[in-house]
C-alpha cells in the first residue's frame, strides 16, 4: 500500500520527526535519510523503528532493505509525501526512524564545546570533523542547532553515532570540571594555535559565528588564535575546528 494522504497519521508523525524538535525530544526519535546513515546507525548497534521508502525506489534496489531488516515495519509514501520529509533536494528514497541514542557519560580525554552553533549543515560538518579526529564528546549549548534534526544527521555522515553529544549543557561549567585544558579560539589572542601543547587531556570551544564565545565560556578556557592573513577576517566555524583538531592529532594526542 502506497500512503499518499498528507492526513495519514502515520505520515503526519514522520513530519513532526522531520520538522520539529520538541517533536523528536518527546519520542526520543529522529529520521536519518539514506543508506549511508542507515548503515552506519546498524554498524553502531542501532536498529530501525520504522524504515520508510518513496514509492519510486521501492521499485529499486532499495526493496533489498525489506529482505534484510525483515523484523522492522515499513512504510511506503508517493514520491511527492517522501520528497516532503528529505532534508535534501534529491531524496535518496529511504528514510529509517531511529531512536535517539542515550551514551554513557564516561571520562574523556579529548572533547569539543559548542555554543551558539546554529547552522544545522555547520554543526553537522563540524560533528563530523570531530568524530574524524578522535574527539570523544561533544558538548552543546541550548542555544545551538538540534544535534538530531535530519539536516544535521546528513552533514554528520554518521559521526553522531561515533561521538557521545550532549545538548543543552552548561558550557561553562563542563569547562571547570574538565580534568585537562579547554582552550577557546579567540579572535587577537596572544597564544597560536601552534605554540600550544595538545597533548593529554584537551578540549576546545569554538562558538557562534557572528557573536563568538561568551564571556563566562573565554573565562573558563585557555584562549589562543589561529595565525592567518590579516585580508582575512576569520574562519568558518566548521574549518577553524578542523585545523584545531587535526593540530592535536598531528602532536600525537
Amino acid at each position: 500500500m502506497i500512503l499518499t494522504s498528507r492526513a495519514n497519521p502515520g505520515y503526519q508523525a514522520l513530519r513532526a520527526l522531520a520538522e520539529d524538535r520538541r517533536a523528536r525530544r518527546q519520542a526520543g526519535a529522529t529520521l536519518i535519510d539514506g543508506e549511508h546513515l542507515l548503515e552506519a546507525a546498524l554498524a553502531a548497534g542501532i536498529t530501525p523503528r520504522r524504515l520508510v521508502f518513496s514509492a519510486g525506489a521501492l521499485a529499486g534496489h532499495l526493496a533489498a532493505w525489506q529482505a534484510r531488516l525483515p523484523e522492522v515495519p515499513s512504510l511506503v509514501l508517493s514520491d511527492a509525501l517522501f520528497a516532503s520529509l528529505s532534508p535534501v533536494d534529491s531524496p535518496t528514497g529511504v528514510l529509517a526512524e531511529i531512536a535517539i541514542p542515550v551514551l554513557a557519560e564516561d571520562s574523556a580525554n579529548f572533547v569539543v564545546l559548542l555554543e551558539d552553533v546554529q547552522d544545522p549543515g555547520n554543526l553537522g560538518a563540524l560533528l563530523r570533523t570531530a568524530a574524524a579526529a578522535g574527539v570523544e564528546q561533544a558538548w552543546l549549548s541550548t542555544a545551538c542547532a538540534d544535534a538530531w534534526s535530519p539536516k544535521c544527521l546528513r552533514g554528520g555522515q554518521g559521526a553522531h553515532f561515533r561521538v557521545v553529544i550532549r545538548e543543552r549543557a552548561d558550557l561553562p561549567e563542563v569547562a571547570r570540571r574538565f580534568p585537562g585544558v579547554i582552550h577557546a579560539a579567540v579572535l587577537g589572542a596572544r597564544a597560536s594555535l601552534f605554540e600550544l601543547d595538545l597533548r593529554g587531556a584537551v578540549g576546545f570551544a569554538f562558538g557562534n559565528e557572528g557573536a563568538g564565545l561568551s564571556e563566562a565560556l573565554r573565562s573558563a578556557a585557555s584562549p589562543f588564535t589561529i595565525p592567518m592573513s590579516d585580508r582575512v577576517e576569520s574562519l568558518n566555524v566548521a574549518a577553524a575546528a578542523a585545523i584545531c583538531l587535526f593540530e592535536r592529532v598531528r602532536q600525537g594526542g
